[in-house]
């Protein structure tokens, strides 16, 4: 019976050399087949290409694969090291060939971050179908595979010839085609960050070792006596930052796009800034980079997370600060200030259980300037605003809405026109709660006679399927404008003519998430050592509080 011998031979006793060998091959063609394509497209853009390069290219990642998993070779490890890695590899695959979602080191500290409820979002029947397809069979083989191992030194030696052999053919390869290579590699950066599961090995290694082996680092103090700079006599201040969640620049009708998605704050006359640059791709690296004083050029993360950032020092100098968070955390940045996250766990006509719509800020937000305690306030509010991929939780059922819109978290299988309604319908239920936030600081003013503004800027943008793309978390260099190119926008109760006329003629200039720290600081009247006027957007408008700027200019 030919069929039962079929079956006692696929799962006949193999040795460690063997068993690393058809994991690798398979590594190759399955779970690389991304890297692969990307490098035969950009090699075959060339005007002259050599063939036996790109023949040489899956020798040589088969070569690379077989001394990483040679690493692993133990007795006792590498049935389990090799089923590990082909699961997450499998989800991975699932992960680039869906999103283009690469895993280099952004990546790893974004997925690190996620919380459960966020990861659940990825999960569909789309998703556990090509996981399985890709890792159950060879998941399988391992699990009833017989490894058999030799006497150690024979077992040393046949490691050995594995390691040498496939050195050598390393080596010969990147003799004879070196000058390919190089130049490929070059023009192409980012294609080495879709070798699975290599680049997430090492990516991986680099985040534990930075957040979990480093020496504890001493907390700096940027400026131990910064000064509010105004008086009881000036009437109480409160500015909101509204720290926007996913939302691209191209995306809103104020910076040109053709859909209404501002239609709600157009009626507030809003500044729009339409040339404004994230900090990252990812909450995790732009949230405390642009509370940071160091700037995207300078930026680290354990540098950032152990020195004074905006929050502390405007607190410092006697403002009430107030965090209001309906995402999934600062990220640190409002560590050390009062903070309020929304409670996600209730059910009702905002929350499911899961996610809270923005509204949901408005209570404690109406609350907070009920009761204001200090002369200046900063209030930030965190939106969940356009986290994808499950767009249609972000707004409420009876919201209008563009159709058709895509009720599904596997977008890659929405049309293309769906896809965009639906993150369209995130972008104009945010405006709709920012103008609702607008409203609130009239009414205060109206009533109270409370200087008001308030400041919205997002984290990064989003990729839509543009080149294939979808979400965000590219790595910066290499990332599309729609990642990277972000909303922001200015309302104030008491900008005069002058300086609403300064602000439009402004609007239209680049600016960066490395501005806000210091604009901040310039409307809210700090004096700091930390503050830089050149950065501030704002300064060279504020004709009535030219106080700040001078004193400040003189440190």
């Amino acid at each position: 019976m030919p069929h039962l011998y079929l079956k006692s031979n696929f799962f006949q006793s193999v040795t460690a050399n063997k068993l690393i060998l058809i994991l690798s091959c398979y590594f190759v063609v399955v779970f690389n087949l991304t890297f692969l394509l990307k490098t035969y497209n950009a090699v075959l853009l060339l005007d002259k290409y050599n063939l036996l390069f790109l023949l040489s290219v899956p020798i040589l990642l088969l070569n690379i694969l077989l001394i990483f998993f040679s690493v692993f070779s133990v007795k006792y490890l590498l049935k389990p090291a090799l089923i590990v890695f082909t699961f997450i590899s499998a989800l991975m695959t699932y992960a680039t060939f869906s999103y283009g979602i690469v895993f280099d080191y952004g990546m790893i500290e974004n997925t690190v971050k996620t919380s459960s409820s966020e990861a659940f979002t990825y999960l569909n029947v789309n998703a556990f179908l090509i996981v399985a397809a890709l890792s159950v069979l060879p998941i399988m083989y391992l699990y009833k595979v017989k490894l058999t191992f030799s006497p150690l030194k024979t077992e040393l030696t046949q490691r050995l010839k594995l390691l040498s052999l496939s050195t050598l053919s390393f080596f010969i390869i990147a003799f004879f085609f070196y000058g390919d290579y190089a130049s490929v590699g070059r023009n192409n950066r980012t294609l080495t960050s879709y070798i699975t599961p290599l680049k997430s090995v090492v990516s991986g290694y680099k985040f534990i070792r930075n957040n979990y082996f480093n020496e504890p680092a001493t907390f700096t103090v940027l400026d131990n006596s910064p000064i509010l700079l105004t008086d009881n006599e000036a009437g109480k201040r409160v500015i909101l930052m509204v720290v926007g969640e996913t939302a691209r620049a191209e995306s809103f009708s104020l910076n040109g796009y053709d859909k209404p998605t501002n239609q709600f704050t157009r009626v507030h006359h809003p500044i729009s800034f339409k040339n404004m640059s994230s900090c990252g791709t990812a909450t995790a690296v732009s949230v405390p980079c642009m509370f940071s004083a160091l700037g995207r050029s300078d930026y680290q993360k354990q540098v950032a997370n152990n020195q004074q950032n905006l929050l502390d020092i405007v607190k410092l100098a006697n403002v009430d600060v107030l965090w209001l968070d309906n995402n999934e955390g600062c990220k640190g940045a409002c560590n050390r200030v009062t903070t309020i996250n929304m409670d996600k766990s209730k059910i009702h006509n905002l929350c499911d259980g899961d996610y809270c719509f923005d509204e949901v800020l408005l209570s404690p937000l109406k609350n907070k300037l009920s009761h204001l305690t200090h002369q200046t306030t900063l209030i930030v509010l965190h939106l969940i605003g356009s986290h994808g991929p499950t767009y249609y939780r972000r707004y409420p059922e009876n919201f209008p809405k563009f159709l058709p819109d895509c009720q599904r978290s596997d977008i890659q299988n929405c049309t293309q026109e769906q896809i965009v309604n639906t993150y369209d319908n995130t972008i104009a239920y945010s405006d709709y709660v920012l103008s609702k936030m607008i409203e609130e600081l009239s009414l205060l003013e109206e009533k109270n006679n409370i200087d008001t503004a308030m400041l919205y800027v997002s984290d990064h943008g989003e990729s839509l399927g543009e080149n294939g793309l979808y979400l965000h978390g590219f790595p910066y260099a290499f990332a599309p404008t729609q990642q990277t190119h972000i909303p922001m926008l200015f309302w104030s109760n008491n900008q005069n003519k002058t300086d609403q006329n300064c602000l439009n003629n402004l609007a239209d200039n680049t600016f960066t998430h490395d501005n806000v720290f210091h604009s901040i600081l310039g409307l809210m009247k700090v004096k700091s050592k930390t503050y830089k006027p050149n950065f501030d957007i704002f300064h060279q408008c504020n004709t009535r509080d030219l106080l700040v700027n001078n004193t400040t200019d003189e440190q």
